[in-house]
C-alpha cells in the first residue's frame, strides 16, 4: 500500500512530447550546371565544394503546428581558377506537429530535432539532383544542427553586443 501511495505522490509527471511530421516539401530548388554553360573539359576540374544551411522555423494557425526550412546553398568551384562548376540552392520544409514542449524548449527543439528528421531526404534530393545535373551524386556531411544552433546563438548575442546604447547626459 506504501508503494502505490509513493508513486501515486509524485509531484508532477514530465509533459509527453507529441511530434509527428505532417508534410515535406521542396519549397524553391535551383541548380546551376556552369561547367555546361562554359564547355569547361573535365579534366581540368578540381572541384571545391562549400556548404551553406540556414534554418527558419514559424507557427501555423492551426494549433500545435509548425513550419521548419533549411535552406542549402551547395557552390562547387574549381581549385584550379576559382571557376564555378555549379550551384544548386534547395529550400526544403517540413510542417510539424509539435505538442508537450515547454515554451522555454520550443525554439531549440524546432531548429534542432525538426531538422534532423527532414535532414536524410533534402540529402537525397541534393544527390539525386547534382547527378542528374551530369556531376558525380554528392553525398553532403550529416549536418550538426545543435552546433549550428549554438553559433546562430552566440552570433546573435555578439551582435546584440555591439549595438552601442545611448546613454542620457
Amino acid at each position: 500500500m506504501a508503494e502505490e501511495n509513493g508513486a501515486d505522490a509524485q509531484p508532477q509527471a514530465q509533459p509527453q512530447i507529441k511530434m509527428q511530421v505532417l508534410a515535406q516539401f521542396i519549397r524553391d530548388m535551383s541548380f546551376e550546371n556552369m561547367v555546361a554553360q562554359k564547355g569547361l573539359n573535365s579534366a581540368e576540374v578540381q572541384p571545391d565544394i562549400q556548404v551553406a544551411v540556414s534554418l527558419d522555423a514559424r507557427k501555423r494557425p492551426q494549433d500545435f503546428q509548425f513550419e521548419v526550412i533549411q535552406k542549402f546553398r551547395i557552390t562547387s568551384k574549381n581549385k584550379a581558377g576559382g571557376d564555378t562548376l555549379f550551384l544548386l540552392e534547395v529550400d526544403y520544409g517540413g510542417i510539424f506537429h509539435v505538442e508537450g514542449v515547454p515554451d522555454d524548449q520550443l525554439h531549440p527543439f524546432l531548429l534542432i530535432e525538426c531538422p534532423r528528421l527532414l535532414f536524410p531526404f533534402v540529402r537525397r534530393i541534393i544527390s539525386d539532383v547534382t547527378r542528374d545535373g551530369g556531376f558525380p551524386p554528392l553525398n553532403i556531411d550529416t549536418v550538426d544542427y545543435l552546433s549550428l544552433y549554438r553559433q546562430e546563438l552566440a552570433r546573435r548575442a555578439q551582435a546584440q553586443a555591439a549595438v552601442p546604447t545611448s546613454q542620457p547626459n
